[in-house]
């Protein structure tokens, strides 16, 4: 592990390498969750992952990106200071500069794959789909863990529905959170935000040149809704798609090392990676 600080869009931008023992060829940029606002590269979704692909062979680059602010009202809820911080697009650049600044780097083999959980998966989406837009590199393949996609957010069906009031505690992404949580990010209200900020929007005109996809959801989490509705619009749009959910977990999963869910989230995303290179087309 090493860290490394580039010279990033607005700033010098602190990345986090690990190097496999054994490198088997790939090479993933990944960005942690937290709302937009919060998170590190410490915490077990950022270094936790990053380790446990780095013993699967897989070169990570994780992404210390800016944080949105912290609003006094959420720090006196997390018993936590406030904090003043950056709105869109700082963090949604700094995810695309670093996976740039990592295909060209040397580090890995390649090819290169681009993931997060939760918010860093809507920033490694928005910047998977700029990439797709202009004149790449265009990743290999998106990683998304139970992204946030949408600032709108459609309602769940039934049987979620059921299964949320029955967990109160899972119960947190409803639509009214999830717009406070955009437009703390955004800086203006959700439904201004751009397609490349909310890529939950696009379309499938948007979406004909966006990566190969794998993606993994909570079950008992209602931005199932927002992961599931992308799928679609990916799928109508011809993009490869291996989208799945993990079962009896809440939101963030991969934030807690000792769920065997997270362990068979890690295998499952790391075979998809893997099989991105030439050798290992037929693996399953």
């Amino acid at each position: 592990m090493s860290d490394r600080v580039p010279h990033g869009p607005l700033r010098p931008l602190p990345l986090r390498v690990y190097q496999p023992e054994k490198p088997a060829g790939p090479g993933l940029v990944w960005a942690h969750g937290g709302g937009f606002a919060a998170g590190e590269l410490e915490m077990p979704e950022a270094d936790w992952v990053a380790r446990s692909f780095a013993d699967r062979g897989i070169v990570v680059v994780s992404v210390d990106y800016s944080l949105a602010p912290f609003p006094r009202t959420w720090a006196a809820a997390a018993g936590a200071p406030g904090r003043d911080g950056v709105h869109y697009p700082v963090a949604s650049d700094e995810v695309e500069h670093a996976f740039r600044w990592a295909a060209s780097s040397g580090l890995a083999a390649g090819p290169w794959a681009l993931g997060g959980a939760s918010a860093g998966g809507n920033l490694a989406t928005g910047a998977a789909l700029r990439l797709s837009h202009g004149t790449g590199p265009i990743p290999a393949l998106a990683v998304l863990a139970y992204p946030t996609l949408h600032a709108v957010q459609g309602p769940p069906d039934d049987e979620l529905r059921a299964a949320l009031d029955a967990d109160p505690e899972a119960d947190v992404f409803g639509p009214d959170p999830v717009r406070v949580m955009y437009e703390n990010y955004l800086g203006v209200p959700a439904e201004q935000g751009d397609v490349y900020a909310v890529p939950g929007t696009a379309s499938v005109d948007d979406l004909r040149a966006f990566p190969a996809t794998i993606m993994i959801n909570d079950e008992i989490d209602e931005l199932r809704v927002s992961g599931e509705a992308f799928g679609a619009t990916l799928r109508a749009a011809g993009v490869e798609l291996d989208i799945s959910t993990a079962s009896g977990t809440r939101h963030g999963h991969l934030n807690k090392p000792d769920l065997a869910a997270a362990t068979a989230s890690i295998d499952r995303f790391a075979r998809r990676i893997l099989a991105t290179t030439p050798e290992n087309k037929e693996q399953p």
